[in-house]
């Protein structure tokens, strides 16, 4: 069935934002790792599966609309130099994605694309899940510190 281009182009951008996601977090997951910090690993790798599925849904959307995925191209990607700092730049960029979905269900809506909008309401539901979890992991630095919130993310 051949999509709409506006909502080809915008399943694109979108796919563009999970790939970065993806790097992003992945990184984040793997020096906190490398840190010892096995709790927070483990969060990190959960929401970097989580942006690749959502990558394979675009990209299964694309392909059944018969467009082409642009798996090539990323974003400017915010790696962390601490833990703090990688909270910081994974909630921008799940506050980004968010407001991209919010658009992205307007575009696939005005375009009577009803699938696609469906699809981009569901993964914007995760992407909530992914900012309310650092906004708690926020919370929890500033309620009991820095040190203890690491101290509590320790393997073993």
């Amino acid at each position: 069935m051949k999509g709409n281009e506006k909502v080809l182009e915008t399943l694109n951008m979108m796919l563009v934002d999970e790939l970065t996601a993806i790097n992003q977090y992945i990184v984040h997951g793997e020096m906190t790792a490398n840190w010892g910090y096995a709790a927070l690993h483990e969060v990190n790798e959960k929401r970097a599966i989580d942006e690749m599925k959502h990558a394979e849904m675009l990209i299964e959307r694309i392909l059944f609309l018969e467009g082409k995925p642009i798996v090539t191209e990323l974003k400017s990607i915010h790696i962390g130099e601490d833990v703090e700092n990688q909270i910081k730049n994974d909630w921008k960029a799940e506050f980004d994605a968010i407001k991209a979905y919010n658009l992205a269900i307007k575009v696939a809506g005005e375009y009577d694309d009803f699938g696609t909008r469906e699809l981009f309401e569901k993964i914007l539901l995760d992407e909530e899940a992914h900012i309310d979890l650092l906004e708690a992991q926020t919370d929890q630095i500033k309620q009991m510190g820095i040190q203890t919130f690491l101290a509590e993310q320790m393997e073993g």
